[in-house]
């Protein structure tokens, strides 16, 4: 039963993934076009500069110096084209991973806590799993284009992005047992501690954590809205697509300890 439950929530990752994939290029890739024409032109204005001067201050030529910039165009490593390319597969391929886990984590569960439907715990499941993986983290450290950040920070700022994913999946698993171990509790007052049990941390976190500040100034704020906007969306069909897919199909498969037992 397990492997069949792995190899449904492997599909249905992989469908959410390439589903992702074409939000992203739909919504997202504008942004990004816009972004990498930015980060080129602020990257050539220096050597513009030294162009009209001659020579930089180490003697070399602006056509050496040029030659070593980095580009997003066509003299680029990897194309354009193939960068979407590989948004697609690499979507896909973390759809086939993600997928995996969520049905690992699905068998775990089921049973044990969570809506009597198994579609519904499938639903909740995957809202569970965006707000700890995606949400949380987004909020403290939200994705930023292309020209936005300091290559040479990029080891502290991974490490500090996934701390705060650990922080979501630990806040998150800590309300869902609080609600299961309140359950003789008020409703109310049992949905009001598994709230608090979700959020202190979540809280603790934003102000223990560091700040990353590395906007550039001038940098335009509605392409920076924009992009984490798309970013964030992105997640969100992967979530709600791995959700509806997998609850499609545990549709009408009731676990056997609660197939009521005959008179």
């Amino acid at each position: 039963m397990i492997t069949k439950l792995f190899v449904r929530g492997m599909l249905a990752g992989l469908l959410a993934g390439l589903l992702a994939a074409v939000f992203a290029y739909a919504v997202g890739e504008p942004d990004i076009e816009r972004a990498i024409a930015l980060e080129e032109a602020a990257a050539s204005s220096p050597a513009q500069a030294a162009a009209h001067s001659g020579e930089g201050a180490d003697g070399h030529s602006h056509d050496e110096a040029a030659a070593g910039g980095h580009s997003h165009g066509e003299d680029a490593l990897v194309s354009r084209d193939g960068q979407r390319f590989g948004l697609f597969l690499a979507l896909a391929l973390y759809g086939l991973a993600v997928g995996g886990l969520f049905a690992l984590a699905y068998a775990a569960v089921r049973g044990r806590a969570g809506p009597r439907s198994e579609p519904a715990l499938a639903v909740t499941l995957a809202a569970a799993a965006f707000v700890a993986v995606v949400l949380v983290p987004f909020l403290k450290y939200p994705a930023n284009p292309p020209a936005v950040g300091d290559p040479e920070t990029i080891n502290e700022r991974t490490v500090l992005y996934l701390v705060a994913v650990a922080v979501g999946i630990l806040s998150v698993a800590a309300g869902a047992a609080t609600h299961r171990y309140a359950a003789g509790a008020e409703p109310r007052l049992r949905w009001l501690a598994a709230g608090a049990c979700t959020l202190l941390p979540v809280i603790a976190a934003w102000i223990l954590l560091p700040e990353i500040g590395e906007v550039p100034p001038g940098f335009p704020a509605d392409l920076l809205w924009d992009f984490r906007i798309a970013s964030l969306g992105t997640q969100a069909v992967f979530w709600l697509a791995v959700g509806t897919l997998f609850a499609f199909a545990a549709r009408g498969r009731v676990p056997a300890s609660r197939v009521p037992s005959p008179a």
